[in-house]
């Protein structure tokens, strides 16, 4: 067969393909444009998922009858003024936007400069273009892109629905709201719930205020301020704190030089940066920009412009990576408010039903039994009988409170209270430590605390002059899989460098010498079996930082010298544990990401009982 050249549509459409694979796609470019043209205002409109209708309008700069007959022209653009493809200022630039979707679809253009007496306004539909003739229309451009992939038929059925393609859209629209807080975004159409961004001072603040209305307002109250700048790399925004996550990443959002991205370098930063902080199924939320010279990034490696490759990678995630550290460390003894929240949305009492009148004999139910007292109704007579023994007496079901009373014996430090996590008061269950702080009280996991306490210790140890060892009078002896064994002996120095000393005894068996100080009185057969975990989890070093590594290691072994659950804490030792909380970075969550402790506002709490 022989070669030919294509047909200039053709070649169009082909073109489309790479650029305007879905009605999402579409928006994003036709909104950059509006923003590299100056815009401070953009509504976006669309019909059946952006299928049958694309409407844009923006009050930017607009263009003359000249420009317009030849932005539709293929390699046409205004923004790579000196021919230089390595100093991209714009968010487009291919040129293959505006012919690419006149080629699949119909596309009308209106504009108008500010010194044009009238507008212009042309059609171009299944790649054939129209005249430009004059139109009334105000400053800025409108454009129209209605039945998308009418002349391509085969498009359409890869498309999903209108309400799967109308959410991808809005997901478009509020990355770009994202990037750029200054402009109003209007989106509306099927299938979604319209919106309105409006415009935001530039600055720090204006650009969480715009994060508070993309992401939710919780995220203003559970954000870190990220602000660093190396070899010429600035790296500004939010992220969230550890313990405010999400079950998917569409909520990490970053800006190269205006641009939103989903870049892998970038997100395998971001969970570098939290993996010792969040568990590995959780994903942080924030928005940070990197803002840089044009000429040490591309941003030509995808048709979309999705992703860009960094001159200096390595450097560029270790920047980030170092970044957020720095910010979880700066503010980790903070635990995320939404923990509150939801812990006084479950207190909130239900609907309980109408009131029954309860003979004086009637037994007050047991709470053994109870699943909920929200329906439980107090008798309308008072009990017989004026003492606490007597009333205590006249109630055979009920149990013995669960909370440790010594704690609530104990005369209140006034220091300790004035102190961020309060002083203790009660320990419940065995479990948490009940504090007192000045306008609420705090709920303390002693065992995820303490196990981050002991984490952190360990790492510091690691770090100044190697992990401190306690020899066993009596070495133990742990079986595991001989496969297991193997792994765990192949990496015997690397543990005795962090305190457990191990040698071979038998197949498939080791034998126990030492142990880590902090550790010492663990269960050291179940420290052994999570070592052998973490070793397989991670590999013997391939594809992974040794610190990482040696970390992983730690934070299993860290959960077998932690206070367990259900052990009785004496007041002092419940004190100690939060003011070493309130010196230790990261204690705000325990090593697997979740919560340490929930702080209740005594406002909050007085408003679940009527008295505000």
């Amino acid at each position: 067969m022989a070669v030919r050249r294509l047909d200039p549509i053709l070649v169009d459409r082909i073109a489309a393909g790479e650029v305007v694979e879905r009605p999402a796609a579409a928006v994003k470019e036709l909104v950059e444009n509006a923003i590299d043209a100056g815009a401070g205002s953009i509504e976006i409109a669309i019909e059946a998922g952006g299928r049958r209708l694309i409407r844009i309008i923006d009050d930017g700069v607009g263009m003359s009858p000249e420009d317009l007959g030849l932005a539709v022209e293929r390699h046409a653009t205004s923004k790579i003024p000196d021919g230089d493809l390595f100093a991209i200022n714009t968010l487009g630039f291919r040129g293959e936007a505006l012919p690419s979707i006149g080629a699949v679809a119909r596309l009308a253009i209106t504009t108008r400069t500010a010194d044009a007496e009238t507008g212009s306004a042309i059609v171009v539909e299944a790649g054939v273009k129209g005249p430009v003739r004059p139109v009334a229309a105000p400053k800025g451009t409108k454009i129209e892109v209605t039945d998308l992939f009418a002349a391509t038929p085969a498009r359409l059925k890869f498309l999903k629905s209108d309400r799967s393609e109308a959410q991808a859209v809005a997901e478009i629209v509020k990355r770009l709201a994202i990037a750029h807080p200054t402009v109003r975004f209007t989106l509306s159409g099927e299938h979604m719930t319209p919106f309105t961004y409006p415009p935001e001072p530039e600055g720090e603040h204006g650009f969480l205020r715009r994060l508070s209305r993309v992401l939710g307002s919780e995220f203003n109250d559970n954000a870190m301020a990220v602000s660093v700048e190396r070899e010429g790399v600035r790296l500004s925004g939010f992220a969230g704190l550890p313990t405010f996550h999400r079950g998917t990443s569409t909520q990490i959002h970053f800006i190269v030089n205006g641009r939103p991205v989903r870049d892998k370098l970038l997100l395998g930063a971001v969970r570098g940066a939290y993996a010792d902080v969040m568990a590995s199924d959780r994903h942080p939320v924030l928005a940070l920009m990197v803002d840089c010279d044009p000429r040490v990034v591309d941003v030509n490696v995808h048709p979309a412009k999705t992703e860009v490759r960094f001159r200096d990678p390595a450097f560029v995630r270790g920047f980030v990576v170092a970044a957020l550290k720095e910010a979880i460390t700066r503010f980790g003894f903070r635990s995320a408010s939404t923990g509150g929240a939801r812990t006084l949305e479950s207190l909130r009492p239900q609907v309980a039903p109408p009131i029954r009148p309860v003979s004086v004999a009637h037994r007050a139910p047991s709470f053994r039994h109870a699943p909920a007292f929200a329906g439980w109704q107090a008798p309308h007579e008072p009990l017989h009988g004026s003492g606490l023994a007597e009333s205590q007496a006249s109630l055979p079901d009920l149990v013995a409170p669960s909370a440790d009373s010594r704690a609530a014996l104990t005369e209140l430090d006034p220091d300790s209270e004035r102190s961020p996590l309060g002083a203790a008061r009660a320990q419940i269950h065995g479990t948490y430590i009940v504090a007192q702080t000045p306008d609420g009280i705090v709920i303390v996991d002693q065992h995820a605390a303490h196990e981050r306490l002991v984490y952190e210790r360990l790492k510091r140890e690691r770090a100044a002059s190697g992990i401190s060892r306690q020899l066993l009078l009596i070495p133990e002896v742990v079986d595991l899989d001989p496969v297991d064994a193997d792994r765990v002996m192949a990496e015997a120095p690397t543990l005795e460098s962090l305190g457990l000393v191990l040698e071979p005894f038998g197949p498939g068996a080791l034998l126990v010498r030492e142990v880590p100080s902090a550790l010492a009185g663990g269960r050291i057969k179940a420290l052994v079996q999570d070592v052998a975990d973490a070793l397989a989890e991670w590999g013997q070093g391939a594809g992974s930082p040794l610190e990482e590594r040696l970390d992983a290691v730690l934070s299993r072994m860290s959960c077998h010298g932690s206070v367990r659950a259900g052990r009785r804490m004496k007041p002092e030792e419940m004190n100690a544990l939060l003011r070493e909380m309130e010196a230790t970075p990261l204690s705000g969550q325990c090593n697997h990401g979740r919560p340490t402790y929930v702080e209740l506002k005594l406002a909050d709490i007085e408003r679940l009982f009527g008295r505000r």
